[in-house]
């Protein structure tokens, strides 16, 4: 699979999720995943559609492996927080959430003009 063909693929997923078919998503990204393990959009996805579905243990697994593959990402570090929120781990929530604070402090100190022009 090229990366655009890939990239079309999560794109679908995100529509299909987007127009009240998770099944049909989750089947696209579970394929993007598969056909490219080490694509951190597919991983994400899926942890986060997973996640909106309560699917607490697939989304945990997707997003490790997101996680996996760019652990300096603010928002898979959100999302691992959000899941060990609700699932009931007040520590480790409490870890990744900690983590992608720094990460946006981070960010902030890389782009102060952004944050003077309301960007961020």
């Amino acid at each position: 699979m090229t990366p655009d063909e890939l990239q079309t693929l999560i794109d679908d997923a995100t529509f299909d999720y987007a127009m009240g078919e998770p099944d049909r998503a989750l089947s696209k990204l579970n394929c993007a995943a598969e056909a490219n393990p080490d694509s951190f959009a597919a991983w994400h996805a899926l942890a986060e559609i997973y996640f909106s579905l309560r699917y607490l243990d697939e989304a945990l697994h997707a997003a490790e492996k997101a996680h996996q593959l760019d652990d300096s990402d603010l928002f898979i570090n959100t999302t691992l927080s959000r899941i060990w929120m609700e699932r009931g781990d007040k520590a480790m929530a409490e870890k990744y959430g900690a983590q992608a604070k720094i990460l946006s402090w981070k960010d902030q100190l890389k782009n102060p003009q952004g944050q003077a022009d309301g960007i961020n």
